[in-house]
């Protein structure tokens, strides 16, 4: 990144509140609104009455020969007139310049909010009489009253200060603050009012309020740093990001959309939709169309639902970046080192061309509509069963990049293998724009008939990494019980293959086979480190699931044998064949004659087995051997496994 160069210099503060109502300092259209509270106001009008120091003020000088480079707007409340092109753009200190220019400059009635968020309307004062009492805190003379600039009490039935004219201002002593730095008109008819009441030496008392209290607001200065005009994309937004560190951090989206805008571009309303517009993808914006795109009867959104701006801008930086590197190798004057990377970091959606984001836009939010398609032929159907948000923006720019080459079914039993084995192999859980970068380049590689990928060479799952598996939050745990249903489970009362309408319609989860009330009941004895495993867990129905209960597994298999007779036809449970049932447990990996003896350590060192087995016919890697822990922190203790007849299974 270049050196950012920057000025340091003190400004009066009217100054500085008549260049942002001039126009000539504005705000970056990526500036949130305006959103202080009265009482901060007044704490801030009470430092500036006193000549302490608020803090320094950070502007970005604009590029005015050469184009704005970002959107711009005035503070809230300036004129509208002021839509110039401004000279520099206020990165720290909106809050600040807004609210004093809004209580002391501008004539009209302040809209701020009070400390329980409630909009109101207010005008501000001072109560002259305190701030020349030496004795008084100077935060109690700075005070706001409502739009009618009268204060009341008793459920607003009893006036108690009432200043809705000037000839009241003058007589309570109360001076309006939108007069601080234009006092002249207020003193003479101050004047004029207690000279006929025979009362001239009240002047006095506003001459040495005007020296003590006025003048430190026309001679307080403020420190401005000031940004050279030459300041980088990526600066401007870590600058913004430290220096407004109080409120919600400040994404590529939010810069993008800026610079966009000075190109006359609303990627706002690409993503968040235009009202405005007749036609009816427009109105809706890409995120709703992602967010309800396949969802399910019944569902309000679907497996994309989570899809944010900046993962889809990341996957358009993708191809763009890549595009830009396969041509510079085809040029046979440019050396290996002067070809650009492929990346998909922040620097490289700020550094993203408006034509390359049109050019791209589109296929892109087909690549995701395919990837939510992929994701359901894969049994993943809601947004708590994705086991990596982030290998989302890979996938959908391979499909964005393949088109309609996705249906051939060698490309896609080729997809589905790169995404399985980086679920299994847990490798998008951190440091992913390297692996994105490489994935972009080396499945579409692949799909050519290249080597293989390195998420592919790189996905493999030890089978001690089943035992310490407990929490749906990990991508494995998440994927194995996907896969488990990709591969055919069947519901074990209904013998039902679990589509997506099945999946929703039957209320199917991740329940445990030997059930948590019989682990730990006295006779067993169980630590949940162990029978919370994975091992233990399977997608069932939930009307399944309570016929299994709390009982042995043993015992819910009897019943599922026999079946139930309902009364007049309801929650009736037809009989099923015991080798029927046996051949629905095998679906779902289960050790049949281990569940019937109820032997749970049996059972977790058999399904184990079953389980690499299934991961290794998907990822095409041989199950592996270890003696290394595994790595989430969580392993099962030694002792702990063998008091219970578990070992740790090494495939054959």
């Amino acid at each position: 990144m270049a050196k950012t160069t920057f000025d340091t210099n003190p400004v009066l503060l009217q100054t500085q509140l008549k260049t942002c109502e001039d126009g000539k300092l504005q705000l970056p259209d990526f500036q949130r609104s305006w959103v202080w509270e009265e009482e901060r106001i007044m704490s801030l009008i009470a430092s500036v009455s006193r000549g302490f120091p608020m803090g320094a003020l950070m502007s970005l000088k604009s590029k005015i020969d050469t184009g704005v480079v970002f959107a711009y707007r005035p503070l809230e409340g300036a004129p509208v007139a002021a839509q110039m092109k401004p000279e520099q753009l206020l990165l720290d200190g909106q809050q600040r310049m807004t609210s004093l220019y809004q209580s002391c400059m501008r004539r009209q009635v302040v809209s701020t909010i009070t400390a329980k968020k409630r909009l109101v309307k207010r005008w501000f004062y001072i109560d002259i009489r305190k701030t020349l009492n030496t004795e008084a805190d100077r935060d109690s003379a700075i005070f706001a009253v409502p739009e009618d600039r009268k204060l009341k009490e008793n459920f607003d039935k009893d006036i108690v200060l009432d200043l809705s004219s000037p000839k009241l201002e003058y007589e309570h002593l109360m001076y309006p603050l939108n007069q601080a730095f234009n006092w002249d008109t207020w003193q003479e008819e101050f004047g004029d009012y207690w000279i006929a009441k025979g009362k001239s030496e009240m002047r006095e008392v506003f001459k040495q309020f005007k020296n003590d209290v006025l003048k430190s607001f026309t001679e307080y200065q403020v420190p401005v740093i000031a940004l050279g005009a030459d300041t980088s994309h990526e600066a401007v937004c870590l600058v913004f990001e430290k220096v407004n560190t109080g409120g919600k951090a400040l994404d590529a989206f939010e810069l993008l959309t800026a610079m966009y805008a000075a190109q006359g571009h609303k990627l706002r309303d690409d993503w968040l939709g235009d009202e405005k517009s007749e036609n009816a993808d427009l109105k809706l914006g890409i995120q709703k169309r992602l967010a309800i795109y396949g969802r399910a009867a019944g569902q309000a959104q679907g497996i994309l639902a989570n899809v944010a701006a900046t993962d889809f801008l990341q996957a358009i930086a993708l191809l763009h970046t890549k595009e830009l590197r396969l041509v510079a190798i085809a040029d046979p004057s440019k050396k290996e080192s002067e070809w650009p990377a492929v990346r998909a970091t922040r620097q490289s959606l700020l550094d993203l061309p408006l034509a390359a984001y049109k050019k791209r836009c589109n296929a892109v939010r087909a690549g995701f509509e395919r990837a939510a398609k992929f994701l359901r032929q894969q049994q993943i159907h809601r947004v708590i069963d994705l086991p990596y948000q982030t290998q989302l923006v890979p996938l959908a720019a391979i499909f964005a990049e393949i088109g309609d080459k996705a249906e051939h079914t060698t490309n896609n039993d080729k997809i589905a293998r790169w995404y399985w084995c980086g679920v299994f192999g847990e490798l998008y859980g951190s440091a992913v724009e390297s692996r994105f970068a490489k994935d972009i380049l080396e499945v579409l590689a692949w799909l050519d008939g290249g080597p293989e990928p390195n998420t592919v060479t790189d996905g493999i799952l030890r089978a001690d990494r089943l035992l310490t598996m407990r929490s749906r939050l990990s991508a494995a745990y998440k994927g194995l019980q996907a896969l488990l249903l990709r591969e055919g489970a069947i519901d074990f009362r209904s013998g039902q293959a679990v589509d997506q309408i099945v999946f929703f319609d039957e209320g199917v989860d991740i329940h445990r086979i030997f059930p948590k009330a019989w682990c730990e009941s006295p006779s067993q004895k169980i630590s949940p480190s162990i029978y919370d495993s994975v091992v233990n867990k399977t997608p069932l129905s939930c009307r399944t699931n309570r016929i299994i209960g709390g009982y042995a597994p043993s015992l819910y298999l009897g019943k599922l044998e026999k079946g139930k007779a309902g009364t007049n036809g309801q929650n009736s449970e037809p009989p099923i064949d015991k080798a029927a049932l046996a051949n629905y447990l095998q679906t779902h990996c289960i050790p049949v004659p281990e569940l019937y003896a109820d032997d749970f350590a049996g059972f977790m060192k058999a399904r184990q087995k079953l389980l690499m087995a299934m991961v290794s016919r998907i990822t095409g890697h041989a199950a592996p051997t270890t003696d290394e822990p595994a790595d989430e922190g969580e392993d099962i203790p030694t002792a702990m496994a063998h008091d219970s007849g578990l070992e740790l299974v090494e495939a054959d």
